[in-house]
């Protein structure tokens, strides 16, 4: 399986754990791996878990209706926090397979 890298792209609202330009990888398809102590938010793995299995796999994120405008191979997901609340934010992440 690929390796994917998970770039956080945009931020709407404030986040209380991620800022622009974080990354981390799902190595292998299923480990989870920073370059230094960065946290990783649950809310956001919610948002890569229906999809990170088949990109690990070769699966073109445009078959997913997932693909970055004129990248048919990146994904950009967002999680699902909807920004009502004073302190939400929702992040988008890119997905790259590497």
């Amino acid at each position: 399986m690929r390796s994917l890298k998970v770039t956080i792209k945009e931020i709407r609202g404030m986040c209380s754990v991620y800022e622009i330009g974080d990354e981390f990888l799902i190595d292998r398809g299923y480990v989870l791996r920073t370059e230094r102590d960065l946290p990783i938010c649950m809310h956001s793995l919610s948002a890569l878990m229906p999809f990170y299995v088949a990109l690990s796999k070769g699966v073109l994120a445009e078959n997913l209706g997932l693909a970055a405008e004129g990248v048919p191979e990146v994904a950009l997901v967002h999680c699902p926090d909807p920004c009502k609340s004073p302190r939400g934010g929702t992040v988008l992440m890119e997905i790259r397979p590497l």
